[in-house]
């Protein structure tokens, strides 16, 4: 028995074991790079209604910002 492996036969192993999880390798690959929150946005984005939703609440939060702006300017 030869206990010696080379570098083919642990490059082989790892793309084997890749095909069962690939839906996976992106988010493992983003925690790896330490950047799962670019990756959550991105995902976020490309989602319709994650884009509503993120693009309601900024105009909500602008509105707010707006609204006390012209309160302390006394404009109402």
């Amino acid at each position: 028995m030869n206990a010696i492996m080379t570098n083919f036969d642990i490059e082989n192993a790892e793309t084997r074991g890749t095909h069962k999880w690939d839906g996976l390798s992106e988010i493992d690959q983003a925690i790896r790079d330490n950047r799962l929150m670019e990756y959550r946005i991105k995902k976020s984005w490309a989602d319709p209604w994650g884009r509503k939703f993120t693009i309601t609440v900024l105009l909500v939060i602008a509105a707010g910002f707006a609204y006390l702006a012209g309160a302390s300017a006394e404009l109402w």
